[in-house]
């Protein structure tokens, strides 16, 4: 980390100073504060008036519950964010990543768009409920949840053991994202209705071990590193479903030329070949180009590779891990298929990776690719719309696709809708920030979000 750049700008602003308390919890998964962070949390609702608990994980991480109470007469619905972060690389940064520091604008640190901001805007907004005396038809009900990054006691073990305590109409959670032009002002608003289907995808290149002073052009180093070039220099054909189509449709009216035509002829064209022209013009010109590209197509990420047990050893087998993010009607053995055509390397085995059989798998991506979206027809999707257009009313308010998972599965496999949005605006370099050095959302960005959130809750929940 860089010296000097320690003190933090003032605000005023509610959330921002909340965002700035919860940064300052390390709950880096695994192992991370989300224990600690859910007792600060409690207190503030307390204060408030809301019924509140901590549901602790037989690993010690926390899961933390506040109800405000309605009249009953109407279903709650749940807003829900996940408190643990992804590791950061502390010396990369500019600032302390659990310093919660502002600067220049924004609000710095692990977790602050990837869901620390979204938790302190949909805190902030139902504390406002509160705080307003707002009164109420359905009980509003906010999750601060654990083990979204990774782990075994996320939202599936919480639904298994206590749905009752978060069971709802309908439910917000992180995924659409609110576009910003190069002038800051906010442009289309997404709300995801639908994620991507998660599946990784293994690599095993086998060869004969042997002594390192007598190199093996076909040893099994070899043979997977030659495999993953390949897989660099290759992608996925465009893959839209009716969702995509949709959103890239409404980001078209919105678009500049020859941007707008590109987008427009990635929806409508029925070659082949054109629409893949325009795809890749589409991700050229694009303000927002490694998001468009994932949202149009299958994708394929490389992320772990392991072989070796000593320097002086060449290996009998070496591994590679591809993890791929499927458009919902499509499928990873599709993809797997793609990827064997590739390589078209016999040596190089290529399997789904993970504990399930064949079957188990062929059943279980079966029924992710018949999986209908949330409906925009519900309550709180046309709420969302709305009070989107009231906050920045020259935007564009779309359905859109994911491009990535979020952990609404428990909800949505029980039927109840589920909507993703992360309620800021932002620009691409902002985007591109999440997971990465110097995490940061801006201040103004958190303020106009909180006001649409509450306008939401207001007309979905209020009498």
């Amino acid at each position: 980390m860089k010296k000097g750049i320690t003190e933090s700008e003032p605000t005023d602003s509610k959330t921002a100073k909340l965002l700035q308390e919860l940064l300052r919890f390390d709950s880096t998964n695994p192992g991370g504060q989300t224990l600690d962070q859910a007792k600060f949390l409690k207190k503030l609702f307390d204060k408030a008036g809301a019924q509140t608990e901590i549901i602790k994980t037989p690993e010690g991480q926390a899961h933390f519950i506040a109800r405000l109470k309605g009249d009953g007469s109407q279903q709650p619905v749940l807003l829900a964010g996940h408190a643990d972060v992804v590791p950061a690389e502390k010396e990369s940064w500019t600032v302390d990543p659990f310093g919660g520091v502002i600067k220049d604008g924004y609000v710095m640190g692990r977790g602050a768009m990837d869901f620390k901001g979204g938790q302190a805007v949909f805190a902030s907004a139902v504390l406002m409920l509160a705080e307003n005396k707002v009164p109420l038809t359905r009980d509003v009900i906010f999750l601060a949840e654990a083990d979204e990054e990774a782990g075994k006691y996320g939202t599936d073990w919480l639904a298994e053991h206590h749905w009752d305590k978060i069971k709802a109409e309908f439910a917000l959670n992180e995924g659409g994202w609110i576009f910003q032009d190069e002038n800051k002002k906010t442009r289309q608003v997404n709300i995801t209705v639908q994620d991507k289907i998660y599946a990784s995808i293994k690599l095993t290149a086998t060869g004969k071990p042997t002594h390192s002073s007598r190199p093996m052009p076909e040893s099994s180093i070899s043979h997977l590193t030659k495999a993953l070039a390949k897989v660099a220099d290759w992608d996925t054909d465009p893959t839209l479903n009716p969702i995509t189509k949709e959103y890239f449709q409404a980001l078209s009216k919105s678009a500049k030329e020859p941007l707008a035509g590109y987008l427009k002829m990635l929806v409508d064209g029925d070659d082949p070949v054109k629409v893949s022209e325009a795809a890749k013009k589409v991700v050229e010109l694009g303000e927002y180009p490694l998001l468009w590209h994932a949202l149009m197509r299958n994708t394929v990420a490389p992320t772990i590779v392991t072989a070796g047990v000593k320097e002086n050893v060449i290996p009998g087998k070496a591994e590679a891990i591809i993890n791929t993010r499927i458009v919902p009607g499509s499928s990873p053995f599709k993809v797997m298929e793609e990827i064997r055509q590739v390589i078209n390397d016999p040596n190089v085995k290529i399997e789904l990776s993970g504990d399930m059989t064949t079957e188990e798998a062929a059943e279980y991506y079966e029924k992710k690719a018949k999986e209908e979206p949330s409906s925009t027809e519900t309550e709180l999707f046309k709420a969302l719309a709305e009070s989107s257009k009231k906050q920045w009313p020259e935007a564009e308010v779309a359905p859109a696709l994911f491009e990535a998972g979020t952990d609404a599965a428990p909800w949505r496999d029980r039927g109840v809708p589920v909507y993703g949005i992360y309620p800021y605006p932002l620009d691409n370099d902002t985007l591109e920030r999440m997971h990465g050095n110097d995490e940061r959302i801006s201040v103004k960005s958190l303020d106009e979000g909180t006001e649409m959130i509450y306008d939401t809750l207001v007309k979905v929940a209020g009498k």
